[in-house]
């Protein structure tokens, strides 16, 4: 089968590292790709947005499964331009996208499914959570819990060129649920949960990511399958229902209250950093995973083995703010050689040197036996790397490690 992964980032090169496992692929293509995702098969320069150019692109390559990474086509309608063309796809169309596309959406489709989640505020004020309606690559949720904040938040949601939606404050623990589906059948992935702020100690802004671990404390398989009949498959019912039937990646993001799961937000495709905790551990053909879901024969089971696994990311040194392009990257060969995986998320090759193309540059994981194994290997392959500016996380899975995760 040959095989498109369209996108550039930990993602998609986390995506391509693991199809690259299943034997029914014959050849693996990306669009744009990075020299991580170049490793392992054939970039080509057309970019994730160029609907027209990855049409032209699968067309000439006789793709067989187009695998959208990011957000922004997807929303676009790309996986709608493929399908009509006859190009398999996984991903959902267009009017099922909107289920990340446009908060104010979701939450209409929640609502109406009986969904729980955060409710809404009709007047901002503290303590509160106010979103950018639409797509803001991770960085249009501000938690406000001070007017200060929130006139703060308000305004940057404001900068972000969109309607802003207002909700009450949850506490809890969050967690990420990834749920493959053809429409009506859901296979649950393993959770995972991911770190938003930039700083230690959930300090600073949001960003798209800043680490990633799994699998969660207190979160097993009768959790995971309660969560799927509560908040996934109602979801997807109501989608149905709608005329917009939903096949791909549903992602609920989760706050785990003392009143029980709430969902803070949707997404329609694969998470950031998540997706490099996750697809370590998973035992399974993920390509015969992503085919069922494009053809509608979702009948593939993706258990997650027994380890855990860690994800650190590197970030520029102006992230979330600004990115960095073309600073020199070293000890990335160091890091894989004493057994860490490395997915590029942005990066470049400058003659023979790899160098920074972004904010979040390159993603670091590690599979141990438990995550203090896992963490612990991590961190070690992290004090590999170095490039000028270079920013990280010091305690990406540290209370669930310690066990003073409140799960």
């Amino acid at each position: 089968m040959k095989v498109l992964v369209v996108g550039s980032g930990g993602r998609e090169h986390a995506l391509a590292w693991k199809l690259g496992q299943s034997s029914r692929l014959t050849e693996l293509h990306a669009a744009p790709g990075n020299p991580g995702i170049a490793r392992l098969g054939t970039c080509h320069p057309v970019r994730a947005e160029d609907a027209e150019g990855v049409l032209g692109l699968s067309r000439e390559l006789g793709i067989d499964l187009a695998v959208i990474g990011p957000e922004v086509p997807l929303v676009a309608g790309l996986a709608d331009t493929l399908r009509y063309a006859g190009v398999a796809v996984f991903g959902p169309t267009r009017a099922a996208a909107r289920i990340e596309g446009s908060k104010s959406f979701a939450k209409e489709v929640l609502e109406a499914a009986g969904v729980p989640t955060a409710g809404r505020i009709s007047v901002a004020r503290p303590p509160c959570v106010v979103k950018a309606d639409g797509l803001a690559a991770g960085k249009g949720v501000f938690v406000c819990r001070s007017q200060e904040e929130l006139d703060d938040g308000l305004r940057a949601a404001a900068r972000l060129g969109s309607d802003v939606v207002i909700e009450e404050l949850l506490e809890g623990e969050e967690v990420s649920l990834f749920a493959l589906t053809d429409g009506s059948t859901a296979v649950a992935l393993a959770p995972a949960q991911d770190f938003k702020r930039i700083g230690d100690g959930d300090t600073g802004p949001n960003t798209g990511g800043m680490g990633s671990y799994s699998p969660v404390p207190g979160v097993g398989e009768a959790e995971v399958e309660e969560l799927l009949e509560t908040v996934h498959r109602p979801v997807l019912a109501e989608l149905a229902e709608r005329g917009t039937p939903f096949a791909g990646l549903l992602y609920a993001g989760l706050m785990l209250t003392e009143d029980g799961p709430r969902v803070l937000e949707f997404n329609c495709r694969f998470g950031d950093p998540e997706t490099q905790s996750i697809l370590p551990r998973i035992e399974g053909d993920l390509l015969e995973a992503l085919w069922g879901s494009a053809t509608g024969h979702l009948d593939t089971e993706l258990s997650a083995g027994e380890q855990a696994a860690v994800t650190v990311v590197l970030a520029a040194g102006g992230y979330p703010e600004q990115g960095d392009v073309g600073t020199p990257i070293d000890g990335v060969g160091d890091a894989e050689a004493a057994g860490a995986l490395v997915f590029h998320a942005g990066t470049a090759i400058q003659g023979e040197q790899l160098v920074t193309h972004g904010g979040r540059v390159l993603g670091v994981t590690a599979v141990g036996d438990d995550l203090p194994a896992a963490r612990t290997s991590a961190y070690e392959a992290v004090d590999r790397i170095s490039f000028e500016g270079m920013r990280f996380r010091h305690d990406i899975g540290l209370a669930a490690a310690e066990g003073h995760a409140r799960i």
